[in-house]
């Protein structure tokens, strides 16, 4: 577990090192702006997507530098996806990583538009030719596109209406597995996706590493679920319960928490057995997939 931690830290540090000169203020005008996005971007948290797409990458080339880019434009997305999920709209949520939400802080409509300037921004940084990391063109546009369809009415958007829109309702397994394949495991199996077009790796390979990212994604949801009802504000970061008070379709309301237990560990296995033919390549990986589930928060 330290050694995951450990790397998670130092991709954590890439990425913020990465666009501490790229979220800058436009012009004076818009300063407010600029500190709403820094805000919600250094604020923390595991940085889960990233790094999947820096230890995919690393089964191919140990020069990470490379992946820096496209780790920190999902990582963009995330936080784009947080600030709106925050919002009075839909989740209405007054704590994110320890602290005051965007909109509490800034402002309902100012958080939308930091929300917005951070989603433009991740494909700004996709398509930029200025990186001298040697990332052919095809390379860029196969990712864009990739992120793209995980991100939008095909992922993660279309994941968090049908979520909204299931409130209330008595859940079932085929909704279910439709909101988590995409409001979460899309873009996570998307980081996996990345590092391998990164690496320029043929459609085999990125489609196992694709799968492993699917399956470690809705593991990482189910044990979310869990860790809604079994942790406290102070160990999430976010409030705990919400998932409940909001009637919401979760692996909990329909299996319980120890069956929801096993259900995650049975992804993970799935997601394992995809990092065969990597050998101990995909070391960073396996241990990933081994953290999800015992993660805390």
């Amino acid at each position: 577990m330290n050694n995951i931690v450990e790397f998670l830290s130092k991709s954590s540090k890439m990425i913020e090192a990465f666009l501490d000169d790229k979220i800058i203020a436009y012009s004076k005008y818009s300063l407010l702006l600029t500190d709403s996005m820094r805000y919600s971007v250094y604020a923390g948290g595991k940085r889960l997507r990233p790094a999947l797409v820096y230890a995919s990458y690393s089964i191919f080339d140990d020069s990470l530098d490379k992946a820096s880019p496209f780790a920190a434009a999902i990582e963009l997305i995330h936080t784009y996806s947080l600030i709106h999920d925050d919002l009075p709209a839909m989740d209405n949520d007054n704590l994110r990583r320890g602290q005051p939400t965007n909109h509490v802080v800034y402002g309902e409509a100012e958080a939308i538009l930091a929300g917005d300037a951070l989603l433009t921004k991740a494909f700004e940084l996709l398509s930029s030719t200025t990186y001298d990391y040697q990332v052919s063109d095809s390379s860029r546009l196969l990712a864009i596109n990739a992120l793209s369809k995980a991100s939008g009415d095909q992922g993660m958007v279309a994941g968090q209406f049908v979520d909204i829109q299931s409130e209330g309702k008595d859940p079932n397994i085929e909704l279910l597995e439709f909101i988590h394949s995409n409001k979460t495991a899309a873009l996570i199996s998307c980081a996996t996706e990345l590092g391998g077009i990164v690496a320029e790796q043929d459609e085999s390979t990125l489609m196992k590493l694709k799968s492993f990212g699917y399956n470690i994604g809705i593991a990482f949801q189910i044990i979310d679920d869990v860790l809604d009802v079994t942790s406290s504000s102070q160990e999430l970061g976010k409030t705990a319960g919400k998932d409940i008070d909001s009637k919401k379709a979760t692996y909990i309301s329909l299996y319980g928490i120890e069956n929801s237990h096993n259900k995650a560990q049975e992804y993970i296995q799935k997601a394992l057995s995809e990092l065969d033919e990597f050998g101990n390549k995909a070391d960073l990986l396996k241990a990933i997939a081994k953290f999800i589930t015992e993660r805390i928060s």
